[in-house]
């Protein structure tokens, strides 16, 4: 590889880090007089912009849109070329032809479980099974450390609201409070009740949640920002000890992750 190669699978990386979409576009084969070689890489964004060059031209362009596409559904695919002025080509004189896989690289989603108490930690065993990014956020060592939590992502130990508006809260981002008390709790959502994240739950009896919703409204958040927040949080399963409620919390995370729909799918026979 080249020093120019070498930058693109950089800056590859560097979004993979950051969570973002991005696609990458390599020459896998080559016949005939082409722009670029075989190995040739190109990183696209989401909106279209680019990191590297397979050559410019017709070739590039329609390889951008494709890879637009290709992210737009979260596939990757292979296309083939023809860089000639014959009907159905790409209109260039170069007279080759090209092969070009478009990998796709889509945000993992991230599961923040805020406490590390008995609900945790089943809801972290559940975050795992389900291949969720997870990360604990708690204030007592004892109960964020690698012996309870052996397989988590990340483990954030510190003041509550500190950890968590440090943390990148985007449109993947599904979080669970549960932690110790109403206190905690409050402070929790009210450090993430503005994020971009696509689920926030709280756990508590509805006393409580109406006791934590009135602090928050009469400290300016708006109703609207506290109707999307799950509270009580997950399904009514009907259950009670830790594993049940966990159950319920992370049907109710798939639910809104996948669109789902809460209704039995038996057929009547």
């Amino acid at each position: 590889m080249n020093s120019l190669e070498y930058k693109v699978l950089d800056s590859i990386s560097e979004m993979i880090k950051s969570n973002k979409k991005v696609a990458l576009a390599t020459i896998t084969k080559v016949e005939g007089s082409t722009p670029r070689r075989e190995g040739s890489m190109m990183g696209i964004l989401e909106d279209g912009n680019i990191f590297g060059t397979i050559g410019g031209g017709n070739l590039e362009a329609e390889v951008i849109k494709q890879a637009k596409k290709c992210m737009a559904v979260g596939k990757s695919d292979t296309f083939h070329y023809e860089l000639t002025d014959s009907k159905g080509s790409l209109h260039m004189q170069c007279g080759g032809e090209a092969d070009v896989f478009i990998k796709v690289f889509n945000p993992y989603d991230k599961l923040y479980i805020v406490g590390g108490g008995h609900v945790a930690l089943k809801l972290y065993d559940l975050g795992k099974m389900m291949g969720f990014y997870t990360i604990i956020v708690e204030d007592r060592e004892e109960f964020c450390n690698i012996e309870r939590f052996p397989r988590a992502d990340e483990l954030m130990v510190g003041d509550i609201e500190e950890t968590l508006m440090k943390c990148a809260l985007d449109e993947n981002s599904y979080i669970v409070i549960v932690t110790r008390g109403h206190k905690h709790d409050e402070i929790a959502l009210k450090s993430v009740i503005k994020s971009n994240a696509k689920y926030i739950g709280m756990i508590g009896s509805k006393n409580k949640t109406k006791h934590i919703m009135d602090n928050l409204k009469s400290e300016g958040i708006s109703k609207e920002e506290l109707k999307e927040v799950y509270a009580p949080i997950g399904i009514d399963l009907g259950g009670q000890t830790p594993e049940e409620i966990a159950f319920s919390i992370m049907t109710e995370i798939l639910l809104i992750k996948n669109n789902g729909k809460l209704r039995h799918m038996k057929e009547m026979i």
